[in-house]
């Protein structure tokens, strides 16, 4: 079963476990191109908790046609964290696991344009479907904290891969080319793409052609976990001679950093800066292909109303 049959079926069934308020129009823009990974009191379409046993394991089983086995754990990880970071607040804020919600854009049926998104703090999924045509982006993963330990040993940190193999690229740039690298001795606050439907990319780092070959390798270890977040036939393609790597932030260990790769159509960041360095945010995205780019227009333009 390809990804998009698997969508189709696993929506349909949210569908028949959930209330009709789960469905919004696909042409509501305002609603399908949306991301937000802060706390937020409401979001399109039901929450966890507003849903029976039948309607949270649909929502589950969903989200799950969209991620790799690895990237699913990352993504329960983090609905457990708030929590974590619930108590960890004293409970002031009553965050809770079941805050998560759920919402379908259209009809999930064959030839039709339809998406879907699994959302909540810290984690945002969105997948539009144009027929069998997945546009599997954005895809956020965040976590606070980033890691918990017990005595110098690691407990849980669901993000683990991006943070070390960030490191690892920059380990591997040789001194001569830190400076082209490292762009500022500060990391932003958050990722640039931030909350926002439309992005304009930052401007590009070093390009991966220039790197030394061990570079080379470590950056494509990057880029292949984010892409292989997602299911092999609905991950981007990407050139990898034409990405670039930047950095910003102290260049040892232990200061707040930020990273992010670019190529045509695509953005990965990275920003560890919140909480003393001890919350991560994660973004793959493609500037001209999130939630299905001009799907909609195109269709328009094929098919007048």
């Amino acid at each position: 079963m390809t990804s998009a049959e698997a969508m189709r079926t696993e929506a349909a069934a949210l569908l028949r476990a959930a209330p009709e308020r789960l469905r919004v129009p696909f042409d509501d823009e305002d609603l399908r191109r949306w991301i937000e990974y802060r706390p937020t009191p409401r979001r399109p379409g039901m929450g966890l908790g507003e849903l029976g046993d039948d309607g949270r394991k649909a929502a589950h089983r969903l989200l799950a046609t969209a991620l790799a086995p690895h990237a699913f754990a990352q993504a329960m990880a983090i609905v457990a964290l708030e929590e974590v970071l619930d108590r960890a607040e004293g409970y002031r804020r009553g965050r809770h696991s079941a805050d998560y919600w759920v919402v379908v854009f259209g009809t999930p049926a064959p030839g039709e344009r339809w998406g879907w998104r699994f959302e909540g703090h810290h984690l945002s999924v969105t997948m539009t479907l144009d027929g069998d045509t997945v546009y599997s982006t954005p895809v956020f993963f965040g976590a606070n904290p980033l890691a918990t330990a017990y005595r110098g040993r690691p407990v849980l940190a669901p993000l683990a891969p991006e943070q070390d193999l960030g490191w690892a690229v920059l380990d591997a740039v040789p001194r001569n080319l830190l400076p082209q690298v490292v762009r500022t001795a500060t990391a932003p606050a958050d990722i640039y793409s931030g909350p926002r439907a439309d992005v304009t990319p930052p401007p590009p780092g070093l390009p991966a052609v220039e790197l030394p070959d061990a570079a080379r390798d470590r950056l494509d270890e990057l880029v292949a976990l984010y892409l292989e977040r997602l299911p092999a036939d609905i991950a981007p393609r990407v050139d990898r001679d034409r990405l670039s790597f930047a950095w910003q932030g102290p260049a040892v260990r232990g200061g707040r950093h930020y990273y992010r790769v670019q190529g045509p159509d695509l953005l990965i960041e990275y920003d560890n800066t919140a909480d003393d360095g001890n919350h991560a945010h994660t973004v793959l995205r493609r500037p001209g292909s999130d939630f299905g780019g001009d799907v909609l227009r195109a269709h328009r333009a094929a098919r007048p109303h």
